[in-house]
């Protein structure tokens, strides 16, 4: 179970592009790379999920604090490349209605 975490700052936005599965054993390389942008407040985060082929609850989990964490410093989320895997989950939990989600592309 692996991930790749790239990160590239832009003028107002983090833009953080996965690879991989986002779950239990991989959140807290996620984690690593967002505290310290959730903590400044300074940016927005866009968060591509392109090429994550699984997420659990706990990948849900970070998305959850980095909303919170960012809405304190009237910054936001969005979520893109979202499968309809991943979207499922989302929508399940109420979490599609809290953030910006825009969906994979029709081909999976």
């Amino acid at each position: 179970m692996n991930i790749n975490i790239d990160t590239t700052e832009k003028e107002q936005e983090y833009l953080i592009v996965l690879d991989g599965e986002l779950d239990l054993y991989t959140a807290p390389e996620l984690q690593k790379v967002l505290d310290p942008i959730r903590q400044s407040g300074s940016h927005d985060v866009t968060i591509d999920l392109t090429d994550v082929s699984y997420m659990d609850s706990t990948g849900l989990g970070i998305f959850v604090g980095t909303l919170k964490d960012l809405n304190q410093h009237d910054r936001e989320l969005r979520v893109t490349g979202v499968s309809n895997r991943i979207l499922r989950l989302f929508e399940i939990t109420g979490l599609r209605d809290l953030m910006h989600i825009n969906e994979a592309s029709e081909v999976e």
